[in-house]
């Protein structure tokens, strides 16, 4: 019979750094790829995007990967219920995020963003629409935030070029953040 370390499932498990930027008509979210638990790296390629609404609205995650999946869902669905309306289903979502008995539990966040909102949405009933249109959750999120706001005050840099930048920049400072970054792009029509 196998033995299971059972101190390995009181580590928290990280997963991630997802940042969000909208410039000039252009929205870009990306993330890393690194999975660990505690001090230890499970993966290196993990996807945390994912498009919805035939790819005009772009979500990504941070936290416990299968409580994610189901927000995500659940995200969907409420997209789904309010015709796309990205405000009225966040809100949605936040509320039953926080008021449901399975829900509540549930460790993970959500950066949205379409082309013309970005939103943080959190287990505590929280739907943030950051002035500067830049979302970043995750462990290295606050790194590649002040990376993100500096190329978008300073720079002719594109959404899609400011994601890429900033996320190499935290993959350089932060443990939990690696290179192999992945990102979508939305381009107004």
């Amino acid at each position: 019979m196998k033995t299971i370390n059972v101190e390995h499932f009181n580590e928290k498990l990280r997963a991630t750094t997802v940042l969000g930027v909208i410039k000039d008509g252009k929205a870009a979210l990306g993330s890393d790829g690194q999975m660990t638990l505690g001090q230890t790296v499970l993966k290196h390629t993990t996807s945390k995007l994912r498009p919805m609404q035939n790819g005009q609205i772009l979500v990504g995650f941070a936290g416990g990967t299968a409580d994610a999946i189901t927000l995500l869902d659940r995200f969907d669905e409420k997209l789904q219920s309010y015709s796309g309306k990205l405000e009225r289903a966040a809100v949605e979502l936040a509320k039953d995020w926080r008021t449901d008995k399975y829900l509540r539990r549930l460790e993970a966040m959500l950066a949205v963003v379409s082309g013309e909102r970005a939103l943080i949405i959190s287990g505590t009933g929280d739907v943030i629409e950051p002035d500067d249109c830049i979302v970043a959750i995750g462990s290295g999120g606050m790194f590649a935030l002040a990376a993100a706001r500096a190329l978008k005050e300073n720079s002719d840099m594109e959404a899609k070029e400011i994601v890429r930048k900033s996320l190499e920049i935290a993959s350089e400072i932060c443990v939990y953040t690696n290179n192999n970054i992945k990102i979508e792009e939305i381009v107004k029509s």
